[in-house]
């Protein structure tokens, strides 16, 4: 590749046609090396020869492809903005059936009913470390036993997402066996003694990932929680 003089290319107002001509030859890679000047120059409006490279057609079609790609990037923005839109809508649906809830059994009636299709997902469910604390006649929410959030979700860990889930039953009953990959949010409501889990599942794989965003699912398990805070010294 030549090198090009600055001095020649901030060129004086002194030079001649035949200057600018002359290094243009000499330089043929100069539109290469610099494509922005391509959109600056006034082509001629007709050209001939089999040899002289059409400089109109050109630009036209750097233009386009220009053009082509704002549109792509505006398509993307767009459809990611409905995207966030709908789930940012559907999320403020699952809350307002969340905060409804009167009791516990109202409220894992809603989480295992309301939140996957609210949430498009394939199950949800309710899970709690509690024993006595818990009513006897919930049979939808899922019984934990002592140690059984931090086995799930990590000790220190607020939320865990498995590509692949094997539930055995304890928190998806009697969905648990379809469930192929879940979401996990720990919940701790402040009553003594209980600990929980907010679980989504999925019956495919690598629905869930590490690399997803978390915080929607965090704001539904905190929602949860407080609503278990409301509930559970009622049943103690």
């Amino acid at each position: 590749m030549s090198e090009i003089d600055p001095d020649l290319v901030s060129c004086s107002r002194t030079l001649t046609h035949e200057q600018v001509a002359g290094f243009l030859r000499d330089h043929p890679d100069f539109f290469s090396l610099c494509p922005d000047l391509v959109e600056e120059i006034s082509p001629p409006v007709r050209w001939s020869g089999e040899s002289v490279v059409d400089l109109q057609r050109y630009m036209v079609e750097t233009l386009r492809g220009e053009l082509a790609g704002l549109r792509d990037c505006a398509q993307s923005v767009i459809e990611t903005s409905r995207v966030n839109m709908a789930t940012q809508l559907r999320t403020h649906a699952a809350v307002l059936a969340l905060i409804a809830a009167e009791d516990i059994d109202h409220l894992v009636r809603v989480v295992t009913g309301d939140l996957p299709i609210f949430l498009d997902v394939d199950a949800a469910a309710l899970g709690l470390e509690a024993g006595d604390a818990l009513p006897q006649d919930c049979t939808a929410l899922a019984r934990l036993a002592p140690g059984d959030v931090d086995r799930l979700i990590g000790e220190g860990n607020e939320v865990l997402l498995y590509r692949q889930f094997d539930d055995d039953c304890r928190l998806f009953d009697p969905a648990g066996k379809a469930v192929r990959s879940a979401a996990l949010a720990r919940l701790e409501p402040g009553a003594p003694g209980v600990s929980g889990v907010l679980a989504l599942g999925a019956h495919r794989e690598d629905t869930f990932h590490p690399r997803q965003g978390t915080e929607l699912l965090e704001f539904v398990a905190r929602v949860t929680e407080l609503c278990l805070k409301r509930m559970l010294p009622t049943h103690r």
